[in-house]
């Protein structure tokens, strides 16, 4: 099965299954307090609902897989306690779920999906309509910041950029930018 059902988390969409089973793996002990037998959801939805509690908003980052199970589980805890969460900013982050997940989840307002380039992993898994992104994209291309750029687009810009980029080479601006290795002859 590609896709896994999230109603263990407490949320009604299906996931990619790694994801699923990176949320479902034993956290290790990393601390006194820490305990054998829960899961990294548990455990992360443990140390958040502390702060929580304690009045603070919550800000979710992480790079690839860690940012699409930080959505996951800033989703999870914006059921549990709304308005905790502040903003989720992702690096390369691939897409997440069914199409029910990007209609229900609830943070893509403050969801930001950043990408650099041609990162590959930002178009995976390439099944379309299967797999959502959700939140907003700015696209770090060319010295620029784009925002929601489509896929297609990003992907289209991409490929030409790279395959016509050994003729970018040749352009007189790439010379005039190195002519400083020949002043030191």
């Amino acid at each position: 099965m590609w896709q896994r059902h999230c109603k263990v988390f407490g949320l009604n969409y299906r996931i990619h299954a790694g994801f699923h089973y990176l949320l479902n793996q034993e956290s290790q002990p990393a601390h006194k307090k820490d305990r054998l037998g829960i899961s990294l959801f548990e455990r992360t939805i443990e140390i958040a609902s502390e702060l929580i509690e304690c009045g603070k908003r919550i800000t979710i980052t992480g790079h690839s897989s860690g940012g699409a199970i930080g959505c996951i589980i800033a989703d999870a805890l914006e059921q549990k306690y709304p308005k905790s969460i502040k903003r989720i900013v992702t690096f390369g982050q691939p897409a997440i779920g069914n199409h029910r997940f990007k209609r229900r989840f609830r943070l893509a307002h403050k969801t930001y999906r950043v990408c650099c380039d041609l990162d590959i992993v930002t178009f995976l898994p390439p099944l379309p309509l299967l797999y959502w992104h959700v939140g907003k994209v700015l696209w770090l291309y060319n010295g620029r910041i784009y925002e929601n750029t489509p896929t297609p687009v990003r992907l289209g810009r991409s490929l030409v950029s790279w395959i016509i980029r050994p003729f970018s080479y040749h352009l007189m601006s790439k010379y005039i930018r190195n002519k400083d290795f020949f002043d030191e002859r």
